[in-house]
Formats: C-alpha cells, structure tokens, sequence
C-alpha cells in the first residue's frame, strides 16, 4: 500500500449482482480507469483480468470472487468481484463478511433479478452500506426508473437517483449528475478516458430539476440540517449533499443510485467518484467484535494498526499447488516472517509471504495492517473462517454459516494414476469450498461428491481434468435427502464388556422427538448426577448426534429432533468409551421402534420466457411436480414464478431451451426441504 494512505483513505468494496448484470465488465473499466490495467479485458473475449479461471474464461461468468487493488484520487479501493450465479453464494457470502460497503449492479434490462435478490439479503444480513449501478443503459428495453421503482418495491430499499440517464438504448449519450448538475458526455475515440462535463442541454433541464427538486427531499428526509434548509428555501452547497449523502449511505438510511453502460464505456468514472464520496472507510463501521477464547468476554477492535491483531482468513485457494488465504485484517499489523496465533486450533502459525493482489497475479508486501484485503502464504493448518490474532490477547471473530449441500454426483478414477491424484486433488477443493462435502460410498467403493447445485459440481469436475489433469467417471446426479422422525419415540441400552481386559459399563435411556421444520436438533439432559455423572453427558450427546448423521432409512442425515437423555446408571466400570457406545446404541434402539420419513430438497425456480412459449414452458413445469405460485408480464416476456422439487429438475435447461427455442432462460435456488 502506498505509505502515505491513511485508514481513511480505504475503500474496500464488493461488487454484486445477478449473473449478466455486467458486473465483471463494470470491474473491468474500473480497473483500466485507474490505470491498473493497461487494456480492457473484455467478458466475452474470455480476458477479463478478474475472471482469470480457465472456466471461468470459457463460460464468460464469474466463479471465484478475485480481489484487487486500485487508487482513485485520494483513495485506495481494494475491490472483490464476487460471482452472480446462485450455486456460488458463498463466495459472495464470504466476501460480504469482510467488506465494508457493496455495489450492487442492474441490468436497465433485467431489474431486479433472482440472484440480486439474494445478496442483497446476504448484505443486509451483514448490514453492508450499498450504492445501485443501473447498467447496460445502451440496451434494448432499457429502463433506468422502472428499474428505481424495482429496488424500492423488490429489495425495500430507499433508492435516491444522484444521476438520471440522458436517453436510453441507442440514444443514450451520456449522464446528468443532479448533485452538481451537469451533464456529462463520454469520448467514444479515448474509449470514455475523456469526458466532458457541460452545462445540462435545454431538453433535459426540466426533468433534471424535477429530479433535482427530489434529490434534496429525499436527503432532507434523514438530515435535520438539509430540512431545515429545504424547508426555509436556501441555497444548499453541494459540500452539504455530498455530506449528508454520506452520513445516510453509511448509516443505511439510503441507497444512492447511479447509471451508464460499462461496454460502452460511460459512467464508470463519476461511480468511482462516488465510491470515495459516499461509501465507508473501515473507520466509518461499527468496529470488529468478537469473543475471548477462554473467558467468552466480548471484545470489539478499532480499525489501528497500532491495535492488537484480529483479522480473519475468508478464503483459501489452492494456486499451482500452494495454499493462499485471502485475509481481511481489521486491527493491528503483521510482517513477512512473523507469527500469527489460530485460537481455533490453539496453534502458532508462520507468514512466509504477504501479497497485495491483483486477481491472479500478486505484489510481495513486507507489512500490512488495518483495513487491508491480502493474500498470505505459509499458514499451514487454518482454514476459512479461522480468526487469526496475538497469543497474548486472543480473539475469535464470528465464524460464517454454510448452507448443506442439496445434490450429489458419484466419481470413480478412470485409471490406477488418476486413483492415486484423486484423494489430493479432492482435499485441495475442500480446502478451498466449505460447501463441497465428500463422502465414501461404502457399498460401491464409489467416491460422493456434494454441492450447491448441477454448475457447482460440473465446475469442480472440469477443473479436475484442466487443472489438475485427473480423469474420472461421473455417475448421474442424485438429490441429497433427509430424513425425519413423524413420531416420539424411546430407546435404551445396555453396554457392559471387556475391552483390553478391563470391563466397560454403561445404561441410557433416551428419548426422540419430532420438531417443527428448521428448528434443527436439540439435546437436553433430564438424568439426575446420581445416575449419570455430569462428565459423560458431552460424550452421550455426541454418540447420538454421531448415530443421527448416518440416517436410518437411506443413509441420509436426521434433522428437526429433540433428543431428551431420560436416565441411565454407572458404576465405578464406567468410562467415556462405554457411554458413547451405549448412547449410539440406544439411539439405534429408538429409531427401530420409530416412524421416519424422507424429506426432499424443493426448489424456487424462476423462468424468463417469450409470450409465445409461455404455454409450452408451464406444460413441462407441471409434468415435472412444479407449482407455479405467480405470472408476471414484462415487455415482451412473461415471469413465471414456481416451485418443484429438486429430483424432478435435472437436465431443466435442456428441455426450457427446446420448449422456448433457446431464448428462455430461468434461475432456480434451495427453497426449503419437503415430505417425498
């Protein structure tokens, strides 16, 4: 980082969207305006600097979120370019954890889509400042106050216009900036590097003081001092905008709403402008809060790096063999070489290198400190969602939550070469994606890959063969179920034998009951100190909750019980091994008296679809068990809202492309799980 940056000066910002929206393209520009990129990497070329994945270059979207670094004017914009497609969330969602403010960019299109719907939520769930990019302006259908009204309606966000688009489609030309209004027109020759900015032309005067006349209401809304003003009919500085537009942004009060079309070059650099007017640096956020390991003392750390170290790893990839973990440092600073403490593992950890990243490539640092988005190589044993601080003032920062996954595949090598690669390349990919689970087929022998969706795991397979050269045999996609209990139910044990000449005993007695869906598992203790010793709960509640993970019926988790321990004895054979045991078995015991069913992954599935197709495209959700809950029109397409159980969805996108001619197109993502 340039020295004479103060933590002031930092943006660190997420770029998001539903795929499509143009947000890689937006990133892009960004990136070429501020001279960190010497030509435009174009999407659809396959050389978008930021989609540097080989899959990611042969399908044009975006599959990892990459970090990078630029300066604009008085600031340096750390930015991560997170993926749109909805089998990826949890890049999104890992970025989201540790940025300070977000842009969420629309397609004048498309509006507000499925996927922008669901990191808006993830945003809001991580209380995020946003601005909105309404983009692609040049398009056909293009409408930038439709697409106001969609975020207000939609996301139940407060959007207010700072810009307002002089045209649309063909005919757009450029901006009008209603906070120093002007209006501002790109230069095609200088692909939009120059721009001027004008008086605002006599055609676009009166919708540019209507809007005007908006701006201040909406701002006078959440700033008393703007009111006041407003209502007394002063004049009002453009320095007091920027300022209350500011203070609202940060405090979430509002959305600010900008346009252009990033292909074609216009809007990207009055957006940077706005980046470092209106969105948070890590000192305008409430500080890092987090837990002392040892005493559950809440602590919270201010964005110093003269602080004691917090910083949270967010992400690990595994690059040409080697582990880089993407970490956000909040307080303190860290040098090349030092130690770090993992409170988790309770381990010292060594940083062999620190990088300022640029995508895929990367710039060696000595130091870095609060605020900073870097890459370290050299921790052996952390993982995502690891806390790394000082042994001496320890801390553990919330962990993030994953989602289960909802389909699986079965993978076999194809060669005794490819048998001896797999295991490896397999842990590299759950090192790097909490949500991929692996499992061994007991029966088969097969190998169980499971995911977020059919993308998800075709991704993983194509980057075995591309990166790391491995072949395998798939298997056809299965759904991954669970199951539940439809009644109470009780069991009991007995465990009392020799094991390496010392006898073991123990007696539970246990019980299982059915919970309303989501409420997850619960266990409870009712057996008094007399009967069994406070010590061996622990080890009884993981026998059971062991038993449970390996199903009943198929093999599938249980989910939504509550597991009450009713009694039991010991005596002075008792030990750890004995109740474990004893618990798993009258585990057992109770789930053979008791009455399960399957629970099946359902779907919310939303399809885009020409009129003349709608018929047809509605005919094949029904046959497949889908629901269609809504239909919306919207120039030209109908909307076509529904849901369907998982099992019946595979190979969905074949059929829509063969109903609609290939211009349907549809999104679909886990809704809730549902009796079979």
């Amino acid at each position: 980082m340039s020295k004479k940056k103060n933590i002031s000066q930092f943006r660190n910002i997420g770029i998001m969207a539903h795929i499509d929206a143009g947000k890689t393209t937006v990133t892009e520009r960004i990136l070429y305006y501020t001279g960190k990129s010497y030509k435009i990497g174009e999407v659809h070329d396959g050389e978008a600097v930021m989609d540097w994945m080989q899959d990611e270059q042969d399908r044009g979207i975006t599959i990892t979120s990459a970090v990078t670094t630029c300066e604009w004017k008085n600031s340096v914009i750390q930015i991560i370019d997170t993926p749109g497609h909805v089998d990826f969330t949890v890049e999104v969602e890992r970025a989201l954890r540790v940025l300070d403010g977000a842009i969420g960019v629309f397609c004048a299109v498309g509006g507000v889509e499925p996927q922008s719907e669901t990191v808006w939520r993830q945003a809001d769930r991580y209380s995020v400042p946003r601005m909105a990019f309404i983009n692609k302006m040049d398009r056909t259908g293009a409408d930038f106050f439709a697409v106001v009204k969609s975020i207000k309606e939609k996301l139940k966000a407060n959007p207010v216009i700072l810009q307002i688009p002089m045209g649309s489609e063909d005919n757009f030309a450029g901006i009008i900036d209603l906070v120093n209004m002007k209006q501002i027109i790109w230069d095609d020759e200088t692909k939009g590097a120059e721009y001027s900015e004008d008086e605002i032309d006599e055609g676009f005067q009166e919708i540019a003081l209507e809007y005007r006349e908006m701006l201040l209401e909406a701002i006078s809304e959440v700033n008393d001092d703007i009111m006041e003003k407003y209502l007394s009919e002063e004049d009002i500085s453009t320095g007091e905008i920027n300022k209350a537009l500011r203070t609202a942004t940060i405090a979430r009060e509002i959305v600010p709403v900008l346009c252009g079309s990033a292909l074609k070059n216009k809007g990207i650099q009055p957006l940077l402008d706005a980046i470092e007017l209106f969105l948070p640096s890590p000192s305008d956020v409430p500080p890092i809060q987090g837990v002392h390991p040892e005493t559950n003392e809440k602590l919270e750390f201010l964005p110093n790096k003269n602080g004691h170290l917090a910083a949270l790893i967010f992400k690990v990839s595994m690059i040409e063999g080697r582990k880089l973990s993407f970490v956000r440092i909040y307080s303190g600073r860290i040098e090349t070489g030092s130690d770090v403490f993992n409170p988790l593992l309770n381990k010292k950890e060594k940083l062999s290198r620190i990088l300022k990243m640029h995508a895929n490539k990367r710039e060696r640092l000595k130091e870095a400190g609060a605020g900073d988005i870097i890459g370290i190589v050299g921790l052996k044993n952390s993982g995502t969602g690891d806390t790394l601080c000082s042994q001496d003032n320890p801390v553990f920062l919330e962990k993030m939550e994953y989602e289960d996954p909802v389909i699986s595949i079965a993978i076999e090598p194809k060669t005794h070469a490819d048998q001896e690669k797999l295991d490896d390349v397999l842990e590299k990919f759950i090192i790097e994606d909490p949500t991929l689970k692996v499992r061994k087929d007991e029966e088969t022998g097969q190998t169980i890959l499971s995911g977020m969706g059919e993308l998800h795991l075709e991704i993983i397979i194509s980057r075995m063969l591309k990166e790391f050269k491995t072949n395998v045999n798939v298997g056809n996609p299965q759904v991954v179920y669970r199951e539940v209990l439809t009644s109470k139910t009780k069991g009991e044990a007995v465990f009392e034998r020799e094991i390496s000449r010392k006898m073991h005993f123990a007696k539970v007695n246990i019980t299982l009951e059915p919970l309303n869906r989501g409420d997850g598992i619960t266990f409870e203790s009712k057996a008094g100190n007399d009967q069994i010793p406070e010590q061996y709960i622990p080890v009884i509640e993981k026998g059971i909750l062991e038993s449970l993970e390996g199903g009943f019926l198929k093999g599938y988790p249980f989910v939504d019980l509550a597991i009450v321990l009713k009694g039991g004895s010991s005596d002075d054979r008792s030990s750890e091994l004995a109740f474990s045991v004893c618990a798993s078995m009258a585990c057992k015991d109770a789930l053979e008296k008791a009455s399960i069913s399957l629970l099946e992954p359902i779907m919310e599935i939303e399809v885009f679809v020409p009129d003349n197709y709608m018929g047809d495209a509605i005919s094949d959700l029904n046959a497949r068990g889908g629901k269609v809950e809504s239909i919306t029109p919207k120039s030209g397409i109908q909307i076509v809202k529904a849901v369907a159980p998982l099992a019946r969805m595979f190979g969905y996108s074949t059929a829509l492309r063969s109903v609609s001619q290939g211009r349907g197109t549809f999104s679909m993502h886990f809704s809730r799980f549902d009796m079979v």
